[in-house]
């Protein structure tokens, strides 16, 4: 079956070379892959030599960034409630919308730095982080409870539990990507020691792999099963399908989280990982770990960070936190569904729901999933001009 067998070239800068046709034979059992030139594509060298990703937001247009959110903050009043409108951000927000560009459609990682933490309380800079969220998408549920917003804190939970989840504990983290189209932490509070976030390009790991080991490239595009870690929906199922990588419209796609792999195992209804399958889930945690490869920074408070989630990867290390509760590290975490984002693979559409451009898709609704965050989904994609899939 021949995929495509065209040039395309997008105005985002990514672009395909199909001199070689991207099929798949089954009697012959075997693949030929596609190059990808695109800036996604990146080593540690390229991000330490072009700064483009890196954005600053100077004094005053943060001073206004402060002053829009005091004016607007009510403690009484739900995220929910709050609309675009009510914040006047000013030019800080255009830097941030530049920024979010970049991490949608360049290196799929930007870093934005001089948000007005030092004037700001912990509930004003997580209003903050929500006035932003409104500008750039629609904020996507984020769990069990359905909450919109994460506070990233360690909580002494336990992060290879069955139900498990990495931001509330301290622990080092395996590369993943999350559940949406575009993730943004907001750095509060740093750890006394540790926390050092950590980036790879899902891109370079794919060329990597098909350079090492093209048969456990092939792998790499087969189904693999995810565990939904206990916060399935009602209408879903504890587990799903999808292969590491998938493409459409001349990109590739890229997911990856051992340990939902790895608790998908305990399942009824879940085959067992193969040898092979092993073998290549081995291989790409190896490369994605590789100093050419994993890119390393320190958030800092003030600091935003925003990650394309189809084309990096990211992780943790483990930390350290202060004793004083309000020295404690502290990140809030918007998962986001930009106005435009791009077609997803229709393999992505038992975890995403819908896989077409510029809708509203992916999160996790979780056990809360009610009328009112349902609302809130309508009312934000109108804003927005993006539909809401039935």
């Amino acid at each position: 079956m021949v995929v495509n067998t065209i040039d395309v070239f997008f105005l985002s800068g990514y672009s395909v070379n199909f001199d070689q046709p991207f099929f798949y034979d089954a009697g012959a059992s075997q693949m030929n892959f596609p190059e990808f030139d695109t800036s996604a594509a990146w080593r540690v060298e390229d991000l330490a030599r072009d700064r483009r990703w890196v954005f600053t937001v100077e004094e005053k247009d943060a001073a206004q960034l402060a002053r829009a959110v005091k004016q607007a903050f009510d403690p009484e009043r739900p995220h929910f409630d709050y609309a675009r409108d009510d914040f006047d951000l000013g030019r800080g927000m255009d830097v941030i919308t530049a920024a979010a560009h970049e991490a949608h459609f360049g290196y799929g990682l930007s870093l934005v730095k001089g948000l007005p933490r030092a004037v700001l309380s912990a509930d004003e800079y997580k209003l903050l982080t929500w006035a932003i969220g409104l500008n750039l998408g629609v904020a996507r549920p984020q769990g069990k409870a359905s909450h919109y917003m994460s506070e990233v804190r360690s909580a002494g939970m336990t992060y290879r539990a069955a139900g498990g989840r990495g931001y509330n504990t301290n622990s080092d983290l395996d590369f993943h990507a999350d559940s949406c189209d575009l993730v943004a932490l907001a750095c509060y509070n740093k750890a006394k020691s540790g926390g050092q976030s950590m980036a790879s390009s899902n891109i370079s790991a794919w060329q990597t792999l098909v350079k090492e080991r093209p048969d456990l490239a092939e792998v790499a595009c087969q189904d693999f099963y995810f565990s939904r870690n206990q916060e399935e929906a009602p209408d879903e199922g504890p587990f799903y399908p999808q292969p590491l990588y998938g493409f459409r419209e001349g990109r590739l796609f890229g997911k990856w989280n051992r340990n939902r792999v790895r608790t998908a195992q305990d399942l009824e209804g879940v085959p067992k990982l193969t040898p092979i399958q092993n073998e290549c889930i081995d291989l790409l945690d190896d490369i994605l770990r590789r100093p050419d490869i994993m890119y390393t920074m320190w958030l800092e408070p003030g600091d935003l960070q925003l990650m394309n989630n189809h084309q990096l990867l990211h992780s943790r290390t483990t930390f350290e936190d202060h004793d004083e509760e309000d020295r404690k590290r502290l990140l809030y975490r918007l998962w986001l569904a930009p106005p435009d984002s791009v077609a997803l693979p229709e393999s992505w559409t038992p975890y995403y729901g819908s896989v077409e451009p510029g809708t509203v898709r992916g999160g996790i609704r979780g056990h809360n999933h009610d009328e009112v965050c349902q609302a809130f989904d309508r009312r934000q994609a109108a804003s927005l001009g993006m539909p809401v899939p039935a």
